[in-house]
């Protein structure tokens, strides 16, 4: 048999157990199929809690299993998005996103497969936002926030996200787009700029716009080839033979870009190398975003301080308190699944996770309860059950009220002869497993 031979004329004679004998030993070695094949079947019913779950875990993974867990996850929107699922995928798919944008801006990899995946995330994130359109101006917000303050890539096509958008939104981006016009010079936030205009343009189908955007760009054969294409899909013939006609007689010429000055930004960044820290990290921003430079230093020194935190775990709260000063408390978390941290910070940031990511949180909060139990005094018993009384929420949440029910049970034993913590409990409102006899002593 040919190794390109067509298996499923073969495929089709089996009974469904041999195959799914089949299918089941090949997952047993393939964790991407593994993985695909337990979405499906958690996602059967519309529900994307399991996919959620399995972003939760794959950050703590190695490569080749984080992709693999991604792999999975994308075949699951994909597949819901091609049956024409009622359930809101977008708030998933921006997150699959967000994700691997982070893993690859650690990894400073852009290449291979997991590059291959963020693009397929944003093209389904831009479909899951057609099905249902989230807020346009927060979709706005968040293509801006991409393109002038992340990491390079992805690179967002508007024409992908103009439904989603509408006008809303595409006036939201028009007027940040026509603000960093005027008011920059030079540099990243002002070519992300021009390239934004430039899709605007199109978006709108506002040809005379569009030629007069790629008009002012250095002459180049692709810019006038674009051109001619622009004003031959608009019906406009001549004027398309005519500029193909100067182009061909345009000379080509190049000019080295100027040496870049010994500026604030350089001293600042001088000063970051030297000892990377939240302090110089500041200054550092506040002298790249003034000179409009602060994405690449951004990048630059945040993948220092991820070394940092990955050589000794002392430096992983830097980092987190860092990122949390950036404005950006997602990333700030994943820093300290990925790196660790000191208990109070992962208290700190699993507090303001708990509302919208309930599963990610409940394992800090569970070795909160423990710490505060092995005080022994009244005072951390009462906050103990306060505690419980979260992750009972939480549970409920992230529909996992069993896992409570047996974590209480699991640990009422363990501390039963703790008279007062069992009161607290009992007082929270909290109900007590019914094998949980009297305690014999208080302690």
């Amino acid at each position: 048999m040919s190794p390109h031979s067509d298996l499923r004329p073969y495929l089709r004679t089996l009974d469904a157990e041999t195959l799914a004998d089949l299918l089941h030993a090949q997952a047993e070695r393939d964790p991407e199929l593994r993985h695909s094949l337990e979405l499906r079947a958690a996602t059967q019913s519309g529900d994307v809690s399991e996919a959620h779950r399995l972003l939760d875990t794959a950050v703590t993974d190695g490569n080749g299993e984080y992709t693999a867990k991604v792999g999975a996850v994308l075949d699951t929107l994909q597949r819901m998005l091609d049956l024409g699922s009622r359930a809101d995928l977008a708030p998933l798919a921006r997150r699959t996103v967000d994700d691997i944008s982070e893993v690859l801006e650690l990894s400073g990899d852009h290449a291979g497969d997991l590059g291959d995946r963020l693009d397929r995330a944003v093209e389904l994130y831009a479909r899951a936002c057609a099905a249902r359109p989230p807020d346009p101006e927060k979709l706005a917000d968040w293509i801006l926030e991409v393109e002038f303050d992340g990491p390079g890539r992805p690179s967002i096509d508007l024409a992908d996200f103009a439904t989603a958008l509408g006008e809303p939104g595409l006036r939201r981006i028009k007027s940040t787009v026509d603000d960093v016009l005027t008011a920059s010079g030079p540099g990243h936030r002002r070519d992300v700029a021009e390239r934004l205009r430039e899709q605007l343009a199109e978006v709108h189908g506002d040809v005379d716009e569009l030629v007069a955007i790629l008009s002012a760009k250095p002459p180049r054969r692709d810019v006038s080839l674009k051109i001619v294409r622009v004003l031959r899909a608009a019906g406009r013939h001549s004027e398309a033979i005519a500029h193909a006609a100067r182009a061909l007689t345009h000379d080509k010429n190049g000019h080295a870009p100027e040496p870049v000055p010994d500026d604030e930004t350089s001293r600042r960044r001088k000063e970051f190398d030297a000892g990377p820290d939240r302090e110089t990290f500041a200054a550092l921003r506040e002298a790249a975003m003034a000179d409009g430079k602060w994405t690449t230093q951004r990048r630059a020194a945040l993948a220092r301080l991820r070394e940092l935190a990955a050589e000794d775990v002392r430096h992983a709260d830097e980092l987190a308190r860092v990122l949390l000063d950036d404005g950006r408390p997602d990333e700030a978390w994943r820093a300290c699944v990925r790196f660790g941290a000191s208990p109070e910070l992962k208290l700190e940031l699993a507090e303001r996770r708990a509302a919208e990511h309930p599963a990610e949180t409940i394992p800090v909060f569970r070795e909160h309860v423990e710490e505060l139990i092995e005080r022994k005094d009244p005072q951390a018993y009462q906050e103990a059950a306060r505690r419980l009384k979260l992750l009972r929420t939480l549970h409920k949440r992230a529909d996992t009220s069993d896992e409570f029910t047996a974590h209480l049970a699991t640990l009422v034993e363990t501390h039963r002869r703790k008279t007062r913590l069992i009161t607290e409990i009992r007082a929270a409102r909290i109900a007590l497993p019914k094998a949980v006899s009297s305690p014999r002593a208080p302690r």
